[in-house]
């Protein structure tokens, strides 16, 4: 016959070792690790608001009836824009200097314009369109004139940071009947330029 001791004894170490597994409860429910939430890319934020000042340097491939040619341009621009989340609209002036020989002692010197753009804000790149009155300064037959026009094309804009940006336009610059001389006088200008933001 067993001892008291060794009855106690006996309950005592099944008790423990029964122990850890009624140590969660019964109704304990097994939880699984929620699962990780993806890792989403976000393009870096950039506010457009502010002004620039800036420089700028392409081609321009001008045409006067029957003649054309093209030539190196270069220039300088400065404007405003205001960002609206999405969308930036903005204004300003630029001015291009060039020498466009197109024979017969016809050349354009110069074309000033004052912009308008607008265009989709997708974080540190700006894509617009922009269009807006131009003046042109070029020699007819050896004769020093000027005539106001339009112009209208597209462009890109990156900001390096929050005071440096490239761009690059493309531009159709349009004179009809240029000083009431009875010739269209066109010129594309294709340019890249790099501004300082304020």
């Amino acid at each position: 016959m067993k001892s008291y001791k060794q009855i106690l004894l006996g309950t005592a170490f099944g008790a423990a070792l029964a122990a850890p597994a009624f140590a969660g409860g019964l109704n304990t429910p097994v939880t699984e690790p929620a699962p990780l939430a993806p890792v989403v890319q976000v393009a870096p934020s950039h506010d457009w608001t502010g002004g620039y000042i800036g420089a700028q340097i392409g081609n321009a491939d001008g045409d006067y009836g029957a003649l054309g040619d093209n030539n190196v341009s270069y220039g300088v621009r400065g404007g405003y824009d205001w960002d609206f989340g999405n969308w930036v609209v903005g204004a300003g002036l630029d001015w291009d200097k060039t020498d466009v020989d197109l024979g017969g002692g016809t050349s354009i010197d110069s074309i000033a314009r004052l912009k308008f753009r607008g265009g989709y804000d997708f974080g540190r790149t700006l894509v617009y369109a922009t269009a807006g009155g131009a003046r042109a300064e070029a020699d007819i037959a050896g004769v020093s004139r000027s005539d106001n026009g339009w112009f209208a094309g597209l462009g890109a804009e990156y900001a390096i940071n929050d005071q440096w940006s490239v761009n690059g336009e493309v531009l159709k610059n349009q004179f009809d009947d240029f000083d009431n001389l009875g010739t269209d006088l066109e010129a594309t200008t294709a340019t890249v330029g790099v501004a300082f933001r304020f």
